[in-house]
């Protein structure tokens, strides 16, 4: 990391005059990219071009009959021998469904599980549809139920399945760099998410194209500015959306809806079977597009108070006329059933498709890789607490529906895998 280079200010609480504090980020990454003898647009376009012709690629390979979600069955990441191939191509695409990653009929009985636990306590009596905000911009959200503490959840978060898949997609990352090490590759904090449930018949505008990890802090705090180093000091070429360098310290903007946790892959592992033209999740499966969308706003297009509409609250939305490459490289996911998993790096964009009249159910239970680590080990102890209280998780709207519900697991239903990664042991 270079140090003879002009700092760049940094906030590490949300700033009060947005519109002042990114010209100020902006006039001082375009002097420090001048010092280091790199014109902004020199450096947008090689991150452009990076990102256009893993593009190109992706259309080629499309036409081409080739499936662009990796797919690894889950019986090869246990015995270890997922082919060098496999594990190139996802790593290259950053995505990858894991097959069998759960029996059929587990899945199918978690299911089933989940709507006797929410029916038991009269869910759908008591349930207050709330409108997201963070969501506003880019349609609506598929039919989430605020639900975290179902027996089959907890379950499925501390198993030994899990937990194996969750090593191996951890292990894409360098997690050791600059002399430190960032997380640790073999043991998952638990970051306790919610469950999708669209029933047959459904029409849904979908969830527009967007990332997770964060919002104008991804710019403006001190970690991320080091993590993002080689888009702002003239290295843009040598930029790795696999270095957890950075990552995984800090803090994260507070906003109605964030993700406090470092995920090394967000994740879902499907309740139902589900085919690829029903609502599904896609992704633009180039894991370098986040260098593109961070640089992207210092362009001359952009005025110098905006982000590309970017801002603290809301979503981090990737559309026209911003992001005109990326657009049309949207890929879903193929047919999945019950027990399989689809997993995507944390920078990649995605969404959910638009859907009319769905056919069959459409049931996952969002569940991540997110390794031990500093960040990872202080959100644990906020889920702790929810999960004795059966409230709802700190990233999360507070509603709090299941206090005083009947059959909801407690620190006693956990084994070993669950306690560590509550850090209880």
């Amino acid at each position: 990391m270079r140090t003879d280079l002009p700092p760049l200010p940094h906030w590490q609480t949300t700033p009060e005059d947005r519109p002042a504090a990114v010209r100020a980020l902006k006039a001082a990454v375009r002097a420090r990219l001048a010092a280091a003898g790199r014109p902004v647009a020199e450096v947008v376009a090689a991150m452009e071009e990076r990102v256009r012709a893993e593009v190109a690629a992706l259309a080629e390979a499309h036409a081409a009959g080739e499936p662009i979600w990796p797919e690894v069955r889950y019986d090869d990441i246990a015995a270890g021998t997922v082919d060098d191939a496999t594990r190139a191509l996802v790593r290259r695409r950053g995505c990858a469904i894991v097959r069998g990653h759960f029996p059929h009929r587990q899945a199918l009985d978690w299911d089933r599980g989940i709507v006797e636990y929410v029916e038991r306590n009269r869910f759908f009596e008591t349930y207050r549809s709330t409108r997201d905000v963070f969501f506003k911009d880019i349609d609506e959200r598929p039919a989430i139920y605020p639900i975290y503490w179902s027996p089959p959840q907890v379950e499925a978060r501390q198993s030994e399945r899990m937990a194996t898949v969750q090593t191996f997609l951890n292990g894409f990352w360098r997690d050791e760099s600059e002399g430190k090490r960032w997380f640790e590759s073999g043991r998952d904090a638990l970051y306790p998410d919610r469950i999708r449930r669209r029933s047959p018949g459904t029409s849904s505008n979908g969830l527009g194209s967007h990332i997770d990890p964060g919002t104008l802090d991804l710019w403006m705090t001190a970690e991320n500015q080091r993590a993002f180093h080689h888009l702002w000091d003239g290295s843009v070429e040598a930029y790795d959306p696999w270095d957890a360098a950075y990552r995984t310290v800090g803090p994260q903007y507070p906003a109605g809806t964030i993700c406090s946790a470092f995920r090394s892959f967000q994740g879902w592992t499907a309740l139902s079977d589900m085919d690829h033209d029903q609502g599904v999740l896609y992704s633009i499966p180039v894991p370098a597009v986040m260098g593109y969308l961070l640089l992207r706003p210092f362009l001359d297009d952009v005025a110098d108070d905006d982000m590309c509409g970017v801002d603290v609250g809301r979503a981090f939305a990737a559309r026209r006329p911003w992001h005109d490459v990326l657009v049309d490289a949207r890929y879903g996911i193929p047919d999945v059933r019950a027990g399989d998993s689809a997993w995507w790096h944390c920078d990649l964009v995605h969404g959910v498709a638009p859907v009319t009249e769905q056919r069959g159910w459409g049931n996952v239970m969002y569940i991540p890789a997110a390794p031990w680590c500093p960040r990872n080990e202080r959100y644990a102890a906020q889920a702790l607490e929810a999960f004795e209280t059966g409230s709802s998780p700190f990233d999360f709207p507070e509603e709090h529906y299941e206090r005083d519900w009947v059959g909801r697991p407690g620190v006693g239903d956990l084994n070993r895998t669950g306690r560590r990664s509550f850090g209880l042991a």
